[in-house]
């Protein structure tokens, strides 16, 4: 039997020192750990970032409020807004109203069972207009009269179908059966009359 070849403590030392060393080497080869950060909002950053939210909050219930308030104070309706009414044919106004500005519409009237009254501080001015915007006639109704701008005037019956006052630039025509002039000092003519038939009444002289 053969016997084992003494050990050499001298390579065991080297060994032993290899090893050491690639222990070393493979340590700091290693990576470090990283440093942990905390994640959020933190201090005076997360206070204001809940006032925020707070006031954001309290903006939406004061906006949604007011909103309520308004719809109740102006009685919207799926039908209009208060006394006005959205109605097929057109708007329907209740009780008195007041425009500030200039109004635009094909007809306006009354109810059957109530009156149609216009008011103003100064005067009422009705006008009419072409197509092109022109100025084709105007009544205005004011505190000292009324005044009208247009081609002709004419005054009909009740039914319409009957004349009974024409006047435009060149004459005036009436078309009644009697003329009637109550005046104390009776009518004043600055130039020729033509008539068929001048009257007095039965009881009176005609002078």
């Amino acid at each position: 039997m053969e016997q084992s070849a003494p050990l050499n403590i001298e390579n065991l030392k080297i060994t032993q020192e290899q090893f050491i060393l690639a222990s070393q080497s493979l340590h700091l080869q290693r990576p470090g750990c990283e440093a942990v950060y905390p994640v959020g909002l933190y201090g005076w950053r997360k206070g204001c970032l809940y006032f925020f939210l707070l006031l954001l909050l309290v903006t939406m219930i004061v906006n949604l409020a007011l909103t309520v308030w308004i719809i109740k104070v102006m009685n919207f309706s799926m039908e209009g807004m208060g006394n006005l009414q959205l109605n097929q044919d057109g708007l329907h106004l209740e009780g008195v109203s007041e425009f500030q500005k200039p109004l635009y519409v094909s007809e306006i009237r009354s109810r059957r069972d109530s009156l149609f009254v216009l008011r103003s501080e100064r005067n009422v001015t009705l006008n009419a207009r072409n197509h092109q915007g022109q100025l084709t006639g105007q009544l205005t109704v004011g505190p000292e009269g009324v005044e009208a701008q247009c081609q002709r005037v004419e005054v009909r019956s009740r039914d319409g179908g009957r004349l009974l006052f024409y006047a435009d630039e060149e004459k005036v025509t009436m078309t009644t059966e009697k003329f009637t002039v109550t005046g104390s000092e009776g009518a004043v003519f600055g130039h020729s009359v033509e008539t068929p038939l001048i009257q007095a009444t039965a009881s009176e002289d005609l002078r």
